[in-house]
């Protein structure tokens, strides 16, 4: 079957599919609409959904110098390092679910790292502090999100999971959902990696600075510049990437959902693609989900990032598919309809 994601006749079919199982009318809730938007961007009333990849990317931000996380740069190369030892929470989720990951060095602080199980796509040692400046250049945001697509339309996943790892890139996700959804910077400002009420009102002070050099409405790519970070940028190219190979795009906390929103400002069409994993504990994703009218599907007051929540949320999405595959229709099971 190859039908447009929108055909009408598909659509109808998918539903009558559901609908014919052995169950109540919408009794699935949530897992029937997961069913048929994978059924819809796969336009098959049989979708496929074997396997999933998480891509984590990791880079620094000059904005950590000026404190706006409780804990030091350097974090974001060690955390790397623990990535590929299999140390972290994602790996041991990532185990769990039997899902392949993989570290992409996006411009992390210092020399390169030598290691031939990272894939390196460094645009630079870094972004630049955004309170003062833009963060970046606008060639280095096409570059990281042609860096970006390409990875996500080339892997041979049906599924695909993002993740990050970046000292400070609450701040920029923050500055981002506040320049390009025009969402109030106080609902969008939290406490990031842990810090105190002084940390947060300093964090507050510097963002709002920060604001004030630019419009109050930013174009996504000039965001990105101006604010964001060489993983967001390069995650936000590979959402688009994956969406447009129709797949699946599981979307993170806070930051990955700070790239879905540059994404889908960038190509509204790959919002079909987006399953939103769960809420985060952070408030500036509660913020943002509100604003897209997303429906996460988990709330585990979690707050780590790294793609820990969209691997959470797979064995959902996965068994969503299942269901539309392999549960007996009311004919098949000799089962009586409703009356």
């Amino acid at each position: 079957m190859d039908r447009q994601i929108g055909d009408t006749a598909l659509g109808e079919e998918i539903r009558r599919a559901i609908d014919s199982k052995t169950k109540p009318l919408g009794a699935l809730g949530q897992v029937e609409a997961l069913a048929e938007q994978v059924a819809r961007l796969q336009r098959s009333v049989r979708p496929r959904l074997e396997s999933c990849e998480l891509t984590i990317f990791a880079a620094d931000h000059g904005i950590a110098a000026a404190g706006v996380s409780a804990y030091p740069q350097e974090v974001t190369r060690q955390m790397v390092l623990n990535f590929l030892a299999g140390g972290a929470a994602s790996n041991v989720f990532a185990r769990s679910f039997d899902i392949a990951v993989r570290v992409v060095d996006a411009g992390v602080a210092g020399a390169p790292l030598e290691d031939t199980r990272l894939l390196s796509r460094r645009i630079g040692a870094g972004t630049a502090s955004f309170r003062d400046g833009p963060a970046m250049s606008a060639a280095e945001v096409t570059r990281a999100l042609a860096e970006g697509r390409a990875l996500g339309a080339g892997a041979p996943h049906v599924a695909a999971a993002f993740g990050e790892m970046g000292i400070g890139n609450t701040a920029s996700a923050a500055m981002l959902a506040h320049k390009i959804a025009g969402l109030p910077l106080a609902d969008l400002t939290g406490r990031g990696t842990g810090l105190d009420d002084a940390g947060l009102a300093r964090k507050r002070e510097i963002l709002k600075t920060a604001a004030r050099r630019t419009p109050e409405r930013l174009a996504p790519k000039v965001a990105l510049a101006e604010y964001g970070g060489f993983e967001i940028a390069m995650m936000a190219g590979a959402i688009l990437g994956a969406a447009g190979a129709g797949r699946i795009v599981l979307v993170d906390g806070f930051i990955a959902s700070a790239a879905a929103l540059v994404a889908e400002a960038l190509e509204p069409s790959a919002r079909a693609a987006f399953v939103f994993a769960h809420v985060s504990a952070e408030r500036g994703h509660q913020a943002l989900l509100r604003w897209m009218g997303a429906e996460p599907l988990l709330s585990l007051n979690m707050r780590l990032g790294e793609g820990t929540g969209a691997l959470l949320a797979w064995p959902i999405v996965k068994a969503a598919v299942a269901m539309l595959n392999e549960m007996a229709s009311f004919e098949s099971a000799g089962v009586s309809g409703p009356a």
